[in-house]
């Protein structure tokens, strides 16, 4: 799919965890080859005290699991039994590295589960044969320029994949799939955490310590700018986030301006290549 479809990829530190002096706990993995094209956001539990850990690996644990089900042919005709050998698949390994974390060979401890692994899953994958977008739990997903938001969830607890070891008989832990498409009918798709979704509704507010305006969010499928450099779109994020101090001489007084993004933001971009 490489010869099709161009990526890119950023995420920022959201302004609530910057304050606290916590990391970015969203987490993401993306590869394009001739093969496919698979994109992954992770968003980690904010109540989680190392949740970023999680989100990490749980996007290349996914991504991963994935791109073997591609290879072997067993994504293509059943994506419903592709994702769920991929989320048992993704069970198993958090449950290995779960009990070894805990220092007890036969269960896996809840603390561990609850302060590493409560992450939410959105995703797509692009092959030849098709193309499919899934969730777990809330973010968004813009296909062709039409969104689908995710969530938000009763009582702001969305499902998290790692539930299934509590409720294994529950299908509130699978995966959600949202669209089904031919890879000629895709003009551009975005995958991104709940904090696009603040993001979105920035297109006519200024960048902090300035007055140019962020712009609507069809700018990161449509400016080729995002393509050429991969480091762009963590540049854009980062310059919405960013906090500014100006001197008030008359009142003799430092003004605050803070960064517009309130939780950790992270998208993927992708589009079909221009004819040249």
């Amino acid at each position: 799919m490489k010869e099709l479809f161009e990526v890119a990829a950023g995420t920022v530190v959201g302004r609530h965890h910057v304050r606290l002096g916590v990391n970015n706990q969203d987490g993401y993995y993306l590869t394009s080859t001739e093969e496919a094209t698979i994109a992954i956001v992770c968003d980690g539990c904010s109540s989680g005290v190392h949740s970023e850990v999680g989100a990490k690996v749980g996007a290349r644990l996914v991504g991963e699991a994935i791109r073997r089900s591609l290879f072997e042919g067993e994504a293509i005709a059943e994506p419903e039994k592709c994702l769920e050998i991929v989320r048992q698949n993704v069970l198993e390994n958090i449950k290995t590295m779960a009990i070894a974390m805990g220092g007890n060979t036969n269960e896996i401890p809840p603390k561990i589960l609850q302060h590493y692994f409560l992450f939410t899953i959105v995703g797509v994958w692009i092959a030849r044969s098709g193309i499919v977008t899934f969730s777990l739990g809330d973010g968004l997903l813009i296909v062709n320029d039409r969104p689908t938001q995710i969530g938000p969830f009763a009582n702001n607890a969305p499902p998290y994949l790692v539930y299934d070891f509590l409720d294994p008989n529950s299908d509130r832990w699978k995966f959600t799939i949202h669209d089904r498409l031919n890879p000629e009918d895709l003009n551009s798709i975005l995958i991104g955490t709940d904090g696009v979704n603040d993001l979105m509704k920035l297109a006519h507010c200024p960048f902090p310590g300035k007055t140019d305006l962020i712009g609507d969010i069809r700018q990161f499928w449509i400016q080729d700018r995002y393509f050429h450099n991969p480091d762009t779109i963590r540049r854009q994020l980062s310059l919405i986030n960013r906090e500014i101090h100006k001197p008030n001489w008359e009142y003799r007084q430092m003004l605050k301006e803070t960064g517009l993004l309130p939780d950790d933001t992270t998208l993927i971009v992708i589009r079909k290549r221009k004819s040249t």
